[in-house]
């Protein structure tokens, strides 16, 4: 029986685009945040539970991607439980650099538009340092001419994904 990867973006819709042949196995979820509330980690671990209960999930490749409100989920489940993912993909969103600790040892590609209207630039940048600071690498593509819709131009290029699905977390018998 196959595994498959399990690509959990935060953000809801069809703004991941990847190509056929690269997510073929891979299991993708995208949960929109009921309007006026905020991801919370305890919804979000909810959602990994049942979809670990239900398909054959690779608990050696989950990915979390996330735009916007969507990047700030990302981040906040990542802090809470950076042993269970593999790599993120924050997109326009910020988190608490006080748990950047727990992210240290996780692979993060960050994105951003220099000029986001919405969520300020400072956002991101704020947490890619604070992770840098407590000794990880963190990969930061800011977009100069983008502003909050830098997922667009993103999402379209076909190295997001392969960067993401190299990544594996070492998986230990429970």
């Amino acid at each position: 029986m196959i595994s498959l990867a399990t690509l959990f973006s935060v953000s809801g819709g069809s703004r991941v685009r990847a190509t056929a042949a690269s997510l073929r196995a891979t299991i993708v979820v995208s949960p929109q945040c009921p309007r006026g509330r905020y991801w919370l980690v305890p919804v979000l671990t909810g959602l990994l539970e049942e979809l670990s209960s239900r398909y054959r999930v690779d608990e050696a490749r989950i990915y979390v991607t996330g735009i916007s409100m969507g990047a700030y989920g990302t981040w906040r489940l990542a802090a809470a439980q950076p042993e269970r993912l593999a790599a993120i993909i924050p997109i326009c969103g910020g988190g608490d650099p006080s748990t950047a600790c727990e992210m240290k040892d996780l692979p993060i590609w960050a994105f951003h538009g220099a000029r986001d209207p919405l969520v300020p630039l400072e956002e991101s940048e704020v947490m890619v340092q604070a992770v840098r600071n407590s000794g990880g690498t963190v990969r930061f593509t800011i977009y100069p001419e983008a502003g909050h819709d830098c997922w667009t131009e993103t999402y379209a290029k076909p190295d997001w994904h392969e960067w993401l699905l190299k990544h594996r977390r070492a998986v230990h018998a429970r």
